[in-house]
């Protein structure tokens, strides 16, 4: 299925967030998945990830994660730099603000004519847990969270008791959690600790561990494994396909 890219400046209730937005060329309304990036935004692999999925018949809407702290259009380089001012982003931007960001796009792309009201989240390494966080909203149906940082860790700002693992229980719709098991930045007992969590708050949820490293999806650099990205690529059309 054939795409096309439409860039959107979308009002927050923290400021202007851009967001790119790749859907099917031909005329009909598709479910919205809702795709959140790395620390460095949306870079060309995101870009690719996200033409993956919209040539699968869903419109994704890649947001600017951090667009109250850069300039719009900001793309962070995969070098030290990069990494740097990602992290300090990721851990000055509040939960409640990446909330109010969710809020702003559903609201949105309900009202597009091309969007069949239907929601879903994906995302990778801290987008990963923004799919997770976004899954707390009952308007989104289904997430497909890809290495997920800093759930078990507690340790991106928030007001006490509304971190994302605290409050998992109110997960309502279907959720995937997809881990490389070769992944340091969330141990073995980073994941049991989640899938205990999961098991605990009775959520309805598929859990996948590959043999993988950190940021395996990423079609750049020495870590991108291509078999195991097309895997989860088909795993998460699947479940796009049968949740909404």
């Amino acid at each position: 299925m054939i795409s096309q890219k439409d860039i959107i400046d979308l009002n927050t209730a923290t400021g202007t967030m851009r967001c790119n937005v790749y859907r099917p060329t031909q005329e009909g309304q598709f479910p919205c998945v809702i795709f959140y990036s790395e620390i460095f935004q949306i870079t060309a692999p995101i870009e690719r990830s996200a033409r993956i999925m919209a040539g699968h018949g869903f419109v994704v809407v890649v947001p600017e994660v951090f667009h109250e702290l850069n300039a719009i259009g900001t793309v962070l380089a995969y070098d030290d730099a990069g990494k740097d001012k990602g992290n300090q982003d990721k851990f000055t931007k509040p939960l409640e603000d990446h909330d109010s960001d969710t809020v702003a796009m559903i609201e949105y792309f309900e009202q597009q004519p091309y969007c069949s009201k239907r929601f879903g989240a994906m995302g990778v390494c801290i987008g990963g847990h923004l799919a997770y966080r976004a899954a707390l909203n009952p308007r989104i149906e289904s997430a497909f969270c890809l290495y997920a940082t800093d759930i078990h860790s507690n340790t991106l700002p928030c007001q006490d008791g509304n971190d994302s693992f605290s409050r998992t229980k109110d997960i309502q719709g279907a959720i995937t959690m997809i881990w490389g098991k070769q992944d340091p930045h969330v141990s073995t007992e980073g994941r049991q600790k989640i899938y205990q969590q999961l098991i605990d708050t009775e959520r309805n949820f598929v859990w996948h561990e590959f043999n993988g490293q950190h940021a395996f999806m990423r079609d750049e650099g020495e870590r991108y494994d291509a078999e195991l990205a097309l895997h989860c690529y088909k795993l998460a059309v699947d479940q796009f396909r049968r949740d909404l």
